[in-house]
C-alpha cells in the first residue's frame, strides 16, 4: 500500500451545448490501465507501466499548475487527436461530434 486514500484524475466530455447544465450528460475517457473502475480486474503488464496512466497516478497528488501537461492531453482529447485518443482505452466520442 502506498496511501491510506485513493485520490484519481478523471477525465470527462459532455456534448451539452452548456456544461454547467444539470441535464449534461457526462462521459469519461477511460485509460489502459489507469486505475478507475473498482469491479475492473487490474491491468497487468509487469514489469512496465504504461506511461501515461503512471503520471495520472502521481498527478492525483499534486495540482493542474504542478501538472500543465493535463491541460495540453485535455486539449487534444477535445481536438479528437487520433495519436492521443490512441492512448486511451476508449473513446466515448468515436463516431460523433467532438466534446
Amino acid at each position: 500500500s502506498i496511501t491510506k486514500e485513493r485520490t484519481e484524475v478523471i477525465l470527462q466530455g459532455t456534448s451539452s451545448l452548456d456544461p454547467n447544465d444539470p441535464a449534461a450528460v457526462w462521459e469519461e475517457f477511460d485509460f489502459k490501465c489507469k486505475p478507475g473502475n473498482l469491479k475492473k480486474r487490474p491491468c497487468f503488464i509487469s514489469p512496465y507501466h504504461y506511461r501515461l496512466d503512471w503520471l495520472m497516478w502521481f498527478a492525483a497528488f499534486q495540482t493542474y499548475e504542478q501538472n500543465e501537461w493535463i491541460i495540453h492531453l485535455a486539449g487534444k482529447l477535445l481536438a479528437q487527436e487520433e495519436e492521443t485518443l490512441s492512448l486511451m482505452a476508449t473513446n466515448p466520442f468515436a463516431g460523433r461530434a467532438p466534446p
